[in-house]
């Protein structure tokens, strides 16, 4: 793995190894969310591009850890183009000194590939590798993302409840019938009550899933007169950091 650059966000590689029908690949639709395996059970070797941050204090010589933010962008930044993965949300801030100098986690921000949708298992070997190289606080390891980084941070979690302190899925949804998985994970939803593209129903019809599930720890923000975009009003307030970090 490429050295680190505390303080700035650069780009990296990662190969990953899994079986073959963990790689999901994933319709152009972003109504149709979640994709059948691949039906193979070949080992399947591949490359995912990311973009890296840590903190202009991070050492790795010293036994201090640091909290990790996931990002998941959404279906228009899918590709093998690593500028477009900052177009939105923290990768979007951290390309601003001030915001770089004051951010306190490793933030991480894979890139999907074109016409795929996020795989759980894809980025849980992502989540590992990095914990292996850097001083991560596993204990406060959270996910955010934004319309398929929506869908794909409610299906992280469920997928992999005890691994995130807390989530916060942006104009996303996913199957109520998973809700049971996420009833002890700390999760904040926002959605644009005016999005065309991904209806505020499916943010609603999750939270009242999990807490009907008897979750007490999901609490969800509609903007009134937001469309699509609920990620910029979203991303640019300062409680929603300071709420993962009380997590």
């Amino acid at each position: 793995m490429p050295t680190f650059s505390p303080g700035e966000q650069v780009a990296q590689k990662m190969e990953l190894s899994a079986n073959a029908s963990e790689w999901k690949p994933g319709s152009r639709d972003i109504q149709n969310r979640l994709a059948t395996n691949l039906p193979t059970d070949e080992t399947k070797k591949e490359e995912v591009q990311y973009l890296l941050f840590l903190p202009k204090d991070y050492d790795a010589t010293t036994e201090k850890s640091w909290p990790l933010l996931l990002f998941l962008h959404g279906a228009g930044e899918r590709g093998d183009d690593l500028e477009k993965v900052t177009v939105h949300g923290p990768p979007k801030l951290l390309k601003d000194s001030a915001y770089r100098e004051k951010c306190p986690f490793i933030v991480v921000s894979p890139q999907c590939r074109e016409n795929f949708f996020w795989s759980p298992k894809q980025l849980l070997l992502l989540l590992d590798g990095i914990e292996k190289e850097y001083n991560v606080d596993q204990s406060r390891v959270y996910v955010t993302g934004l319309s398929m980084g929506g869908f794909g941070s409610w299906m992280l979690a469920a997928e992999a409840p005890d691994r995130f302190a807390a989530v916060a899925p942006i104009c996303g949804g996913f199957q109520v019938e998973q809700a049971s998985k996420l009833v002890d994970v700390p999760i904040w939803a926002f959605h644009g009550l005016k999005d065309t593209v991904v209806p505020a129903k499916l943010s609603i019809d999750m939270v009242a899933a999990v807490e009907v599930a008897g979750g007490k720890k999901i609490k969800l923000t509609l903007y009134p007169e937001a469309g699509h975009d609920s990620w910029t009003e979203t991303y640019n307030n300062e409680e929603l950091y300071k709420w993962f970090l009380s997590k």
